[in-house]
């Protein structure tokens, strides 16, 4: 028997379209507009999954037309204000879907002869790029918020008035045509790197993870978790951390996942017991940590390996041990909470029978671990997407309950279509940022002032960075903070010292962290909606449970040897059982238990054996060994005294 979810898909919608700007779209359920926006979405899933097996067009052309069916889309769903009517678009959405067809259309059909005047604008190519740039601005306004647009307009002002600038950042002034020519006739600004990523690896694997979806992925994740950890002691909570982690790495997307598996995990686990403030906390830990957990990951770290060189199947290797660390600290902080409070698992006969689990929708794994098993030998993450959207279309078909049929097929690609406009946008509107540091070298100048400003220590450039990917991620989508600090301070570490994929993954953890780091953590935002509970809580509560993750950047750091592909192997192994060994007792000092109660000094003596244990360095991790015995013998001693004068245990024993 399975756990039905208590949480209604009205309510889910509800805190999704809230907490969640990208998910705030009108829904047209039929008429015209219902069948345009079908037909545009399913034509822009049919676009990429054409150029993907049949070969990508000339780079720009590949991401004027992505970029041109996004705008389309954009204008018509998302409603110029919460104000405005949801049922159709205002005569100003269609006004402006009309512009982008327009703005977008001409660079196309114009692209050979733009290509002949060597880039060179005239009076069109002004009109035309200040009506694109004027269209990516108001869509990413209307998707992501006006964080980002305000933060572009800020650096395309910067790139057109440098001489009034004062210091060191002040530089020769560019024409205005000399910014349309960079921002929208070239590939150094809207049509950069980012939506290059976006118009082939990003929007592949967001429409894999839609035809998953509709598979019925994930209930199998779902009955598969509670099959494995839902008996034990704080089960749901486990449940949580393996559904969430599972789907995460799919649909990379921590607020819908927190409020896809938070519609079932959260009430399991305040039935067990579970605070609602632990129960929304433990799912906004778990849902954010899909972004950093392979193969898949976030959208992010496509942008990553683009902007690096490095091959997504490194960067994926790479990240396994960072993840699987952050993973075992939360989990042993659940199971350590639920042992504290003497909680039990779920009742057995709530529990699904695994063989039953895997008979009905186990084979969905193979087209995971086709996708994995293509990027790990080295092939481009275009061909894994590509084969594996394919894969599951095939492998879907074996069994009745996982088969789709043909209106299946167009709703997933229709999904695909609509949940990758974000990130679309996202990519686009970073491209005025990325073209005006480009343009005016103040990539350098960043870099000399972080360097002046810590005086050349590494701890302290690593911390600034880490406040500023946090602060840059409390107003902004992953992406989007993971380019800007990337921008901004990976070429400071670099030049400390730090190897180039470590400084770039510490910057993609912190800006996926920030989700879930008060005072605006969006995901905590989401887990508290559904748990009724105090948001600001729910983000405090989040950050202890994610300590490690916020630990875990300055270990491989120092240490890249925890990244697998960096390092000496005897240095990689010390290394990563001593980060095991280190997380395990970090999640006890966390919560305060070990194997039984802890007092005060033995969780100082915890928290300083995990912390030294955690710090590269023999001499370290010998001294985390013993503090971490010493905590140990002295919980021994206390529960053989508490046991000889029949005193009780206050919980279940490992």
């Amino acid at each position: 028997m399975t756990i039905e979810k208590e949480i209604s898909s009205e309510k889910q919608e509800e805190i999704l379209k809230k907490y969640d700007n990208e998910s705030n779209f009108r829904e047209f359920r039929e008429g015209f507009w219902r069948y345009l926006v079908f037909f545009l979405a399913v034509g822009l899933s049919l676009f990429h999954l054409y150029t993907a097996g049949f070969g990508q067009l000339l780079a720009i052309k590949q991401r004027a037309i992505h970029l041109g069916i996004v705008l389309m889309l954009v204008f018509l769903i998302y409603p110029l204000s919460k104000k405005f009517r949801r049922d159709k678009p205002t005569l100003m959405d269609i006004a402006l879907t009309l512009l982008s067809v327009v703005g977008i259309g001409y660079l196309i059909v114009f692209n050979d002869d733009i290509a002949m005047r060597a880039g060179m604008s005239n009076q069109t190519d002004i009109i035309m790029g200040t009506i694109t740039i004027l269209l990516v601005l108001e869509a990413a306004r209307r998707t992501l918020g006006n964080t980002l647009p305000i933060m572009a307009i800020l650096f395309i002002l910067y790139a057109m008035f440098g001489e009034w600038i004062p210091g060191d950042f002040a530089h020769i002034d560019y024409s205005y045509s000399r910014i349309i020519e960079q921002m929208y006739l070239s590939t150094e600004g809207i049509f950069g790197i980012a939506l290059g990523v976006s118009a082939t690896y990003i929007f592949l694997f967001v429409l894999f993870g839609s035809f998953m979806t509709k598979t019925g992925m994930g209930k199998l994740i779902t009955d598969a978790s509670i099959s494995a950890a839902g008996t034990t002691p704080g089960g749901p909570a486990k449940v949580a951390m393996v559904g969430s982690c599972i789907m995460g790495t799919i649909n990379g997307a921590a607020v819908a996942n927190v409020v896809t598996t938070g519609a079932f995990t959260i009430p399991m686990m305040k039935r067990i017991g579970y605070t609602p403030t632990f129960a929304g906390a433990v799912e906004t830990v778990a849902s954010s940590g899909g972004q950093i957990m392979p193969p898949v990951m976030g959208a992010a770290a496509f942008v990553l390996a683009e902007l690096t060189g490095i091959p997504y199947s490194t960067v994926m290797i790479a990240a396994i041990i960072p993840a699987f660390l952050y993973y075992l600290a939360a989990w042993v902080m659940v199971d350590r909470e639920a042992r504290r409070l003497n909680l039990k698992g779920l009742a057995k006969e709530d529990i699904p029978r695994f063989t039953d689990v895997i008979k009905a929708r186990g084979h969905m794994v193979l087209p995971l671990v086709i996708v994995t098993g293509i990027l790990i030998n080295g092939n481009s993450p275009i061909y894994a997407a590509f084969f594996g959207i394919i894969s599951t279309v095939l492998v879907g078909m074996i069994r009745k309950t996982t088969r789709l049929n043909g209106k299946q097929l167009l709703e997933a690609m229709e999904l695909g279509g609509k949940t990758a406009l974000s990130v679309a946008v996202a990519c686009a509107v970073v491209g005025f940022i990325i073209g005006s540091v480009s343009l005016t070298s103040a990539g350098v100048i960043f870099t000399s002032s972080i360097i002046d400003l810590t005086g050349g220590h590494l701890l302290l450039t690593l911390l600034f960075t880490m406040i500023a990917c946090i602060i840059l991620g409390m107003g902004l989508p992953t992406t989007a903070a993971y380019i800007m600090a990337s921008v901004i301070a990976v070429p400071a570490l670099i030049e400390l010292g730090i190897n180039e994929l470590a400084a770039h993954l510490f910057v993609f953890y912190f800006a996926t962290l920030s989700t879930l780091t008060p005072p605006v953590a969006i995901a905590a935002y989401a887990a508290a909606g559904l748990a009724n509970a105090s948001p600001f809580k729910v983000g405090w509560t989040s950050v202890r449970l994610a300590l490690a993750g916020f630990i875990i950047p300055f270990m491989f750091a120092y240490e890249p040897s925890l990244l697998i592909v960096r390092g000496t192997l005897i240095n990689g192994i010390i290394g990563i059982i001593a980060a095991i060994v280190g997380v395990i007792l970090l999640g006890c000092a966390v919560i305060g238990y070990f194997k039984i109660p802890c007092t005060k000094i033995e969780r100082i003596l915890l928290f300083a054996g995990a912390i030294t244990l955690i710090t590269p360095g023999l001499v370290t991790d010998f001294i985390g060994v013993i503090l971490g015995l010493v905590a140990y013998m002295n919980q021994k001693r206390r529960m053989k005294t508490l046991l000889n004068e029949g005193g009780d245990i206050p919980a279940v024993e490992s």
